[in-house]
């Protein structure tokens, strides 16, 4: 049983801050590209941000860059996600998404995964 399961989503106020963290098992993924995607109501999936299987790069969303920031630990086989100075915009269920080894980062941006995870709901009131 291959899993992706993210946690740390919940209610914050404009300007805070959340930590979300996506927790592979049944594999390990340290040789895939990871990262995040995220899904308003009424709208469609959408990148947030990826990052290599070595960490040495990664990639963000004109929307967030600057605020959010990925990283990985390849020895507990997990990815996270720091998000500040949140806005309301970004109010949305935030997923978590794996490729296979050694596969680009360079084309984690498309919406074709090999995992995904149930996702996490995070809101930011005004």
């Amino acid at each position: 049983q291959v899993q992706l399961v993210e946690s740390g989503g919940g209610l914050v106020q404009a300007g805070g801050s959340l930590r979300l963290s996506c927790a592979g098992s049944g594999r390990s993924f340290s040789s895939s590209p990871m990262g995040w995607f995220r899904q308003a109501p009424g709208k469609e999936r959408e990148f947030v941000s990826g990052i290599s299987w070595s960490g040495s790069g990664t990639d963000y969303a004109d929307s967030v860059k600057g605020r959010f920031t990925i990283s990985r630990d390849n020895a507990k086989n997990m990815v996270n996600l720091q998000m500040n100075s949140l806005k309301p915009e970004d109010t949305a269920v935030y997923y978590c998404a794996a490729d296979g080894p050694y596969d680009a980062l360079a084309t984690f941006r498309r919406d074709s995964h090999n995992y995904w995870g149930q996702g996490t709901q995070v809101t930011v009131s005004s």
